[in-house]
């Protein structure tokens, strides 16, 4: 869709379908829709964000690369993109080392070539093959664009696309410097990082990750805030004695948070978890954080956790646990 300017792409469509094929497409689906993305966001000058993207959709899905390059080529714009930018990321390192000198040469055949009405009858077998070639021909404007150097004219087409044809575009040598030094030609801007966000986030609804033991998930949080360090554990007597001064028994996850550390150091977006010393209860409230926004509350014999946010507002987790697991999730997603 179009909207008075030549080339901008409907970036919430396009983030719709994207969404919903992460969440509920088959692994083919989901892993041609990460391909394509990633794709998108490289061939639009944001390589770090398709990085992103790939990196954790590979950690989550333990799949190998190549299965985010479906044909030849999507690895030919890969392999252009990486020369355009001098380096490779890690991922890439799955990925077959192509000549760019013949691939040059079979881009510009390719983009010569004419298309058939009858194409994709039959696709994939050989009897569509045959049927194809009895098609009447004609040139491909999309090719024809690609072929002449002509961004505008590329994306004044591809921008009609659901999922515009950025493999052909990049798949071009002398085009994919100006992709990679961000010539944008579908008017993306900055959202890039707001669409990789939000796939990633699917990824990781789709696959939620094991959190493992109270021990593993502290490392994980620590290490994914990139430093700090918990404090030593509470002892089960230390915990009784703050039972005894509060007048009640926290709840059980709770206890053996603070037996694996007593209390939690704050980041940018979540606050200092108390201490057993720290703690005090009012009405039957417990107060475990400063700023105290994260509470503990029972309500019909069930602990929960509160969590207060002044700008999006109460959250309330059925555990602890599930609390912090959330917080470990964020911090995932944001990495």
């Amino acid at each position: 869709m179009l909207y008075g300017k030549v080339g901008v792409v409907d970036r919430d469509a396009y983030l719709e379908d994207a969404i919903k094929d992460v969440l509920s497409g088959d692994e083919a689906t989901l892993d041609d829709r990460i391909g394509h993305a990633a794709l998108l966001f490289a061939a639009s000058g944001d390589l770090a964000e398709a990085d992103r993207l790939v990196t954790h959709w590979h950690a989550l899905t333990e799949r190998p690369v190549t299965a985010l390059v479906p044909g030849a080529v999507q690895a030919r714009a890969w392999a252009m993109l990486f020369e355009a930018r001098g380096t490779h990321p890690e991922w890439a390192a799955a990925m077959i080392p192509l000549d760019l000198d013949a691939e040059e040469r079979a881009h510009d055949e390719y983009l010569a070539r004419r298309v058939s009405d009858l194409d994709g009858l039959l696709a994939g077998s050989p009897i569509g093959e045959a049927v194809s070639q009895f098609g009447p021909s004609r040139p491909d404007r999309l090719r024809e664009a690609v072929a002449r150097g002509d961004l505008d004219a590329w994306a004044e087409i591809a921008s009609r696309q659901n999922r515009p044809d950025v493999a052909v575009l990049a798949a071009s040598r002398r085009l994919a410097p100006r992709l990679a030094g961000g010539a944008d030609p579908l008017g993306l801007g900055d959202w890039a990082g707001p669409c990789a966000g939000a796939l990633v986030a699917a990824l990781y609804e789709r696959y939620p990750p094991d959190t493992g033991s109270w021990r593993e998930m502290v490392e994980g949080i620590l290490r994914l805030r990139a430093g700090g360090t918990a404090p030593p554990a509470a002892s089960p007597r230390t915990i009784g004695a703050a039972e005894a001064r509060l007048g009640l028994r926290l709840p059980g996850d709770y206890r053996e948070f603070l037996q694996t550390c007593d209390g939690l150091p704050a980041d940018v977006v979540f606050p200092r978890l108390l201490g057993t010393a720290e703690l005090r209860a009012e009405g039957g409230v417990v107060v475990i954080s400063d700023p105290a926004v994260v509470l503990l509350t029972a309500a019909d014999e069930q602990w929960r956790a509160v969590e207060i946010d002044p700008a999006l507002g109460t959250t309330v987790h059925p555990t602890f646990r599930a609390l912090l697991e959330r917080h470990l999730l964020l911090l995932a997603q944001s990495a």
